[in-house]
């Protein structure tokens, strides 16, 4: 499962973001089902960032974001995201999927 978030952030608050977005990454990488995550910035729209993740399953997710630590730690920044839906559904991954055919 793929997360990604988005947020508009002003340059004044870039580096305040993007520790805020370090330590959001540090207590999800803590929980169960967590695969991979990542911070990125626009190379176009420098106030334009990302937080992306990759989940085992829909409920790790789900369990992680309830979790006391990811609550404290993670969704006070989770929750300034772009309002759009965040989920997504793997269907292809040529490291994990054997080609089509």
């Amino acid at each position: 499962m793929l997360v990604v978030t988005r947020y508009r952030v002003e340059a004044a608050s870039a580096t305040s973001f993007a520790a805020q977005a370090h330590d959001a990454l540090r207590v999800l990488a803590a929980r169960a089902g967590w695969v991979s995550g990542v911070v990125g910035r626009n190379v176009d729209d420098p106030c334009l960032w990302t937080i992306t993740t990759r989940w085992r399953d829909v409920g790790s997710y789900r369990r992680a974001l309830s979790a006391t630590d990811v609550k404290m730690g993670g969704v006070p920044l989770l929750s300034q995201a772009l309002d759009e839906p965040s989920a997504y559904e793997v269907v292809s991954d040529p490291e994990t999927s054997p080609p089509a055919g």
